[in-house]
């Protein structure tokens, strides 16, 4: 029994069973936290030490390093049971779906710029600031996190391999 199998027995029932549902959009989760701190830590280190006069090299880094774990987790954890791709296209798949996931976590803060205008001098710095933060990191980290949860589940590690895993059962069962 495994250390996330114990900790799920141990949960009320109600709960364990909501747990059991979604295991995999609690396990997206998880790694899309993971890969947040990752690409923070790494971030603001570089920023802050070997490359504090290049921030954007900074933030390529270090998304590059948390999108490669991010898609190593995601296969080997979080869709663990789907599958029928070869990697090659499962890979490709992923990067695909992840650069359109970043695209879209940048429409809120576009918006919130360009089109409301929360920008100084219309507002204060503080005001600027919210608001980058509200539009950049929560609504556009949910429109992103919602997009690529379904495509990656819809077109990157689709239950081809769960299926055929069901049907190889029900067919031993006949027997």
């Amino acid at each position: 029994m495994s250390v996330v199998d114990d900790a799920v027995d141990r949960v009320p029932q109600p709960l364990r069973d909501l747990l059991i549902k979604y295991n995999e959009l609690i396990k997206f989760a998880i790694v899309g936290g993971t890969t947040f701190i990752i690409d923070s830590g790494i971030f603001y280190t570089l920023k802050l030490t070997v490359l504090d006069t290049k921030p954007v090299t900074a933030k390529i880094i270090s998304g590059v390093i948390a999108v490669l774990v991010s898609y190593v987790l995601n296969r080997e954890w979080s869709f663990k049971s789907r599958g029928g791709r070869r990697r090659d296209q499962e890979a490709l798949l992923f990067f695909v779906v992840s650069g359109i996931g970043v695209i879209l976590s940048f429409i809120p803060l576009v918006i919130s710029s360009y089109v409301f205008d929360l920008r100084v001098p219309d507002v204060s710095l503080a005001t600027e600031n919210i608001a980058d933060f509200i539009s950049a990191y929560v609504i556009g980290n949910l429109l992103q996190m919602a997009f690529r949860f379904w495509a990656f589940r819809r077109w990157v590690f689709p239950d081809e391999l769960e299926r055929e895993i069901e049907e190889l059962e029900e067919e031993f069962k006949g027997r």
